[in-house]
């Protein structure tokens, strides 16, 4: 690529509708999740030590039976509250540090798992209470790459904001070569959904360039689309590494110290490629991924202030309205 200065980049305000992304966001909201919710990488939850989180502002507890079974359930130990996530695992179960209560996926002692899913790259519970949708058996997905033939990452930040606003960051494709010059070039966004566009048609299509250097990139085309009301997936339709996907899952996590909300990002990448010397690539995964991490966190941490800004000027103009 010849050298480009970013002030001699096309505008893309024009096209960037804010109606048009509320729009979007809004129809993706109506999707159906299932009350299911994404909550860390299967790599994070483990057979030697429990996992502790928090999704929709319930305190939760994950591990791994000896077969390598997922385990998740409530966090708090039904004796005293202990916080089960500084106990210890002891063959299949979870044993508390407190009194040495021990809970396992049987339940019967105060203490009941809850539905949980490992699709190989992210883990998810499923949560009736906070949601309000029918429940479904599994997560919504969209396609993926074929384990075998792909290197999965997964990134996880948290910001200040609600999932919506997550969203809605990655359903305007036109801020990607103004806002992430350093990995985005020479973006065009070639079709956007309608105002009122139908299931099928719901989708952002953009060909971009991923720089891999100052004046190195690879042109491709991908689509954006939406799930579930928390996802939304962008996978590379044609150029070099077609097929491959990333989803971006916005988890809601419950209100922080301040009483705002927060809400975590649950990035997978997961890379493919038709190309003989990608067998390669996959041998040389464990050094891949820590590259694949760093790249998503980067455009994370500045992506998070736009969904944070976001936030914040929604609940500005909230209070505004009370005063």
């Amino acid at each position: 690529m010849s050298r480009a200065v970013w002030a001699s980049q096309e505008p893309t305000y024009r096209q960037a509708s804010p109606a048009l992304i509320e729009a979007a966001a809004k129809r993706a909201q109506a999707r159906p999740s299932g009350n299911w919710f994404a909550f860390a990488a299967s790599a994070h939850v483990r057979r030697d030590r429990p996992f502790g989180t928090r999704v929709a502002g319930r305190e939760l507890v994950a591990w791994r039976d000896r077969r390598g079974g997922l385990v998740v359930g409530p966090g708090q130990c039904p004796h005293l509250g202990a916080p089960l996530a500084r106990g210890r695992v002891v063959c299949d179960a979870l044993v508390c540090r407190w009194h040495g209560l021990a809970v396992d996926a049987s339940g019967g002692t105060g203490w009941e798992p809850l539905p949980g899913h490992d699709d190989g790259v992210l883990v998810w519970v499923r949560l009736d209470g906070p949601g309000t949708e029918t429940p479904l058996p599994r997560p919504v997905l969209g396609a993926r790459p074929a384990p075998a033939g792909s290197v999965a990452a997964v990134t996880t930040l948290t910001g200040v904001c609600e999932p919506g606003d997550i969203v809605a960051n990655r359903l305007d494709p036109w801020h990607g070569a103004w806002f992430h010059p350093y990995s985005f070039a020479r973006l065009d966004v070639v079709s956007a959904p309608a105002m009122d566009a139908t299931a099928e048609d719901d989708r952002f299509v953009v060909d971009v360039t991923f720089r891999v250097g100052p004046r190195l990139g690879v042109p491709v085309r991908a689509e954006f689309r939406c799930p579930d009301p928390r996802t939304v997936t962008m996978r590379i339709v044609s150029g070099e590494g077609a097929g491959s996907v990333v989803e971006t899952h916005a988890t809601p996590l419950g209100p922080g110290p301040d009483g705002r909300p927060r809400t975590a990002v649950l990035e997978a990448t997961i890379a493919t490629s038709g190309r003989t010397g990608f067998a390669l690539a996959r041998r040389a995964a464990p050094v891949l991924r820590p590259l694949m991490r760093r790249a998503a966190s980067r455009l994370w941490r500045d992506d998070l202030a736009y969904a944070e800004r976001r936030y914040a000027l929604r609940e500005s103009r909230s209070e505004w309205g009370h005063t």
